[in-house]
């Protein structure tokens, strides 16, 4: 090779050389890029406090990495407050509801004792007002202090064999009165097998009643309750005050519809979250202009 063919050669083999140095920096900055996201996943999704690291002898990776640990610890700083925070209301709420639950129980038991006293017709007009009005109440603190206890997720529930018959029937006769009042005659089937479930009979018999509460606020009149041999409960009654859209936001916290009057929203809410505690499934439809309300429990 002649002096002047090297030369012309020698710029080439210079752009070359650079070219496979660019070739490998890209490789190794999108290897350290991929090292980074995998480790902010992890972190994202996980409470781990291992910073994010770095093989790269690269500056700017290495000053990005440090800049991530800064926000990460930043992010998680504030999720603490949120969980200490919102743990604090939870409690807040329990203690309010469990402190206005004496009082309550106190009023409502010596308005009973005023059933048996001689009364004007205005002290009888105002004593069913007090009433209506404690009773209102009583539903309000007990719908606040179970949505408190079913959002706490180390709460768990005590699982013992129980008769779904047994529950349904219980809850239905407790409405019965109520139902009455409305011009509710509700058609039942049950069926005569006896279905067991693991489940908490407490909890159960608030989801049973949570969901006919609900039929007296959304029925047009009627209600249809079955419970068929695979364990299925359904709930249906016709709902003029309800849609498809509303239906679909009937398990939301805090959501009612005018109709529903003094109510706080988390009935179904309630309801759908200790089903799930226990494992089991609950929907709603509305088909026709009727709203279904379904509930099934996984056997053991």
């Amino acid at each position: 090779m002649t002096t002047r063919a090297f030369f012309l050669l020698l710029p080439c083999m210079v752009l070359l050389s650079a070219a496979l140095l660019l070739l490998v920096k890209i490789f190794l900055i999108k290897s350290s890029m991929d090292e980074i996201c995998s480790q902010l996943e992890e972190q994202l999704s996980g409470d781990t406090n291992i910073l994010i690291s770095t093989s790269s002898r690269d500056k700017q990776i290495r000053r990005l990495a440090a800049g991530l640990n800064m926000e990460l610890q930043k992010l998680k700083k504030m999720r603490r407050q949120y969980q200490n925070g919102n743990r604090e209301l939870q409690d807040a709420i329990m203690n309010i509801s469990h402190d206005l639950r004496t009082p309550l129980t106190a009023i409502t038991g010596y308005l009973d004792l005023l059933e048996t006293e001689e009364k004007s017709d205005n002290a009888v007009r105002y004593l069913s007002y007090i009433q209506n009005r404690a009773e209102a109440l009583k539903n309000l603190t007990d719908e606040l202090f179970c949505f408190a206890y079913t959002t706490l997720p180390e709460k768990g529930l005590p699982l013992e064999a129980v008769c779904l018959n047994a529950a349904l029937e219980e809850s239905i006769a407790a409405f019965y009165a109520a139902l009455s009042g409305r011009g509710i005659l509700p058609k039942i089937f049950i069926t005569e097998k006896r279905i067991f479930r693991q489940l908490n009979t407490e909890a159960l018999s608030r989801i049973f009643d949570n969901i006919l509460n609900n039929a007296l606020k959304y029925s047009g009149g009627d209600l249809q309750i079955c419970l068929l041999e695979d364990g299925t409960v359904s709930f249906s009654n016709q709902a003029p005050t309800l849609n498809k859209i509303q239906t679909g936001r009937l398990f939301d916290r805090f959501f009612s519809v005018e109709a529903a009057q003094n109510s706080t929203g988390l009935g179904l809410s309630i309801a759908k979250a200790l089903t799930e505690q226990m494992n089991g499934i609950i929907t709603a439809c509305y088909e026709n202009g009727t709203l279904h309300v379904n509930l099934s429990f996984p056997q053991s």
